[in-house]
């Protein structure tokens, strides 16, 4: 039956069990600190698993994850962390619709250097202590930016938290705050992501069902994530975010220099 259920999926046994693991994992990250799940799973699946199944494979585990992280403190607090943020998801959501379009078009090693270095850049000299707050007059520009950037990223990789960490980061917003406006315009930009490979064919059949699969073992991970995050102070999590972001960056980088 496993055997049966591998061949419909289109992949090795060992390599769904693999996949299982590395999302509980991922699971647990992003319920610690509310980031870094599509990030841990598309960089540890691109080293086994074929550019569709990597891709595929973390768009619903992403989606429903995101789902329990924005509704935490409830409908209304989700609301008012949209609209707060508005400019951000409207850039995100449209640009993620424009680049899944061409998401076999773009060169690999493009997009995960000019990712990788300033995102590596950023969070390493946030660790170091060098204060790089956005200036208030200059937010709803960088707000519309960052947003542009991510669902450019987002639509070829399904990977656009990087520059909303940045963005957030940088405004010094609280920790409860950051952890839901992350699961908000994540949640958006999932429904986007899902949307464009719905239809372009990459989220069909066997990889459907394979991305499915992946959102048990992502819920467990969330769920021991929370209770870590609940017991998490203000400037470790920052710290720990911080330090995400350079080891995210810094494997984006691997991955295009060395495959």
């Amino acid at each position: 039956m496993i055997e049966t259920f591998a061949s419909f999926v289109g992949l090795p046994v060992q390599f769904i069990l693999i996949s299982l693991a590395v999302t509980l994992f991922a699971g647990f990250v992003k319920g610690a600190v509310g980031f870094a799940m599509p990030l841990i799973m598309i960089s540890a699946f691109s080293s086994f698993l074929p550019p569709e199944h990597a891709l595929a494979g973390l768009i619903l585990p992403t989606l429903i994850t995101n789902l329990s992280q924005a509704f935490r403190q409830g409908i209304a607090a989700a609301k008012d962390t949209a609209l707060e943020f508005h400019r951000f998801i409207i850039g995100t959501v449209v640009f993620i619709l424009i680049s899944a379009q061409i998401f076999e078009h773009i060169p690999r090693l493009a997009y995960l250097l000019l990712l990788g270095i300033p995102v590596t850049a950023f969070a390493a000299l946030q660790l170091a202590g060098l204060p790089l707050a956005l200036r208030l007059e200059h937010r709803n520009r960088a707000e519309w930016a960052l947003g542009i950037v991510g669902g450019l990223y987002g639509g070829v990789s399904g990977i656009w938290g990087p520059p909303l960490l940045v963005y957030l980061l940088s405004t010094g917003v609280e920790k409860q705050k950051m952890i839901r406006a992350q699961g908000v315009i994540f949640l958006i930009g999932s429904i986007a992501l899902l949307s464009a490979h719905l239809g372009t064919g990459l989220m069909a059949d066997g990889r459907l069902v394979f991305s499915a699969l992946l959102v048990i073992p992502a819920q467990i991970g969330m769920a021991i994530g929370f209770r870590l995050q609940d017991r998490l102070p203000q400037n470790r999590f920052r710290k720990i975010t911080q330090a995400l972001l350079v080891v995210s960056g810094l494997n984006l980088v691997r991955q295009a220099l060395f495959g």
